[in-house]
């Protein structure tokens, strides 16, 4: 399941070596602050740098398409979409039936098989 919360409630989509990923978050009133600089930022830090992380080089620039105006929410979901620029999904494919280190294929393949 790619949502969880009550309340607050945040669904993830997309894949990462497809078109975008993103998330919507639905539930959060209007009038709250949201910092675009900061989710950015956020975002900035968690690029691979390492021997071992991806060589793709994106910008993960991330576009805050609903919910937001002029710094505060609206009470409307905030949908935030990253668009991938180098996905080459091919690259992959003599990877297909691995588990590799840092991602999520054994708990996929142990939940959904």
């Amino acid at each position: 399941m790619n949502t969880f919360g009550t309340r607050l409630k945040f669904t993830s989509f997309g894949e990462s070596h497809g078109v975008a990923v993103g998330c919507i978050i639905d539930g959060m009133p209007a009038g709250v602050k949201f910092d675009e600089e900061f989710l950015q930022n956020e975002l900035d830090k968690r690029k691979g740098g390492s021997k071992f992380a991806t060589p793709r080089k994106e910008s993960d620039k991330a576009q805050v398409l609903s919910g937001v105006f002029e710094g505060y929410t609206t009470g409307h979901p905030i949908a935030i979409v990253v668009f991938n620029e180098n996905a080459h999904s091919k690259d992959y494919d003599n990877l297909k039936d691995l588990f590799r280190p840092a991602h999520a294929d054994f708990t996929y393949f142990y939940k959904y098989g």
